[in-house]
């Protein structure tokens, strides 16, 4: 598990993270949403021990990362900036990592370049930025860490490149119990991998919840209202904690906060012509939970 408590981070006089405390659990994806300079490469480079926050801590299954050589070769940080050696082949950097990581997987490594049609033996140099980002995934599904933190890892990958990486992390969690921690200004690319997901602004959570817990008491109700029932009655009788409301032509949608038996139930007794609840999307989510506190979240990350 990985804990940090009151972690703050200052470049002169700027606080990139401002006493940041969070918990992510074991074989979990937790997603980490931001918009560019929220804080979220600093986050990540701080769990991963590359830089030494002013105050706070960092722990790692219970141990201090900074400067802990073994704790490191637990964890593999993909930065969003892809940085190899002058010159160097995959083989070659698959040479290097092999010597940081002691569980480093030879086999998978080639099994994965050939699936991904990168040329072992060709520079780096001469790939394109989509193309080194799939050998970063690669080195890092290979290194056998526990944790893996990604750094606007899909940026840059097609639609058919993200799902494939996706699909990889899925299976890495189920066989060896991979936990990856993901950072990304796009709401959209999270969704149907996150399990966790905390909202990252001007160095500060302004909200961190297990997906699950925050879809189990809000949900999107699509209805039509009987003659006579106007929209503003039903907020004011109904009893119902409406967050948003928007109509399109005779249809009223509805997100509503309260357990789903309860929010039928209150609708019922309106007598709707039509009425059903629907999935909500983790930006309707987002966007109701951080209206709540005064944010809009639109301006944050979307």
């Amino acid at each position: 598990m990985i804990q940090t408590t009151d972690l703050t981070k200052r470049f002169e006089t700027i606080t990139a993270l401002d006493h940041i405390s969070a918990e992510i659990r074991e074989g979990q994806v937790f997603g980490l949403i931001g918009t560019n300079g929220a804080g979220k490469s600093t986050f990540l480079k701080l769990l991963s021990g590359i830089l030494k926050p002013e105050e706070g801590q960092v722990l790692i299954d219970g141990e201090e990362i900074f400067e802990n050589v073994t704790r490191k070769t637990d964890l593999f940080y993909i930065s969003d900036d892809q940085h190899y050696f002058s010159n160097a082949t995959p083989a070659d950097m698959q040479n290097f990592y092999r010597i940081l990581y002691p569980r480093f997987d030879g086999e998978r490594f080639r099994k994965l370049l050939g699936g991904f049609g990168l040329d072992p033996g060709r520079k780096i140099n001469t790939f394109s930025r989509g193309m080194k980002k799939q050998l970063s995934v690669i080195l890092g599904l290979s290194a056998g860490t526990k944790y893996l933190f990604c750094d606007e890892t899909f940026d840059g990958l097609d639609p058919v490149m993200r799902q494939t990486v996706k699909s990889l992390f899925a299976e890495d969690m189920d066989a060896r119990g991979l936990t990856p921690v993901i950072a990304s200004h796009n709401l959209r690319e999270l969704e149907d991998i996150c399990d966790h997901v905390g909202l990252l602004h001007k160095g500060g959570i302004l909200l961190s919840r297990d997906l699950d817990d925050m879809k189990l008491d809000l949900h999107k109700l699509q209805c039509i209202l009987p003659p006579g029932v106007a929209e503003a009655e039903l907020k004011e009788r109904s009893g119902l904690e409406i967050l948003r409301a928007s109509r399109i032509g005779s249809v009223l949608t509805l997100t509503v906060r309260g357990r789903e038996e309860e929010v039928l139930e209150q609708m019922r007794r309106f007598d709707p012509v039509f009425m059903e609840i629907v999935p909500l999307s983790l930006e309707e989510i987002f966007i109701s939970e951080t209206e709540v506190n005064g944010y809009d979240i639109k301006q944050l990350v979307l």
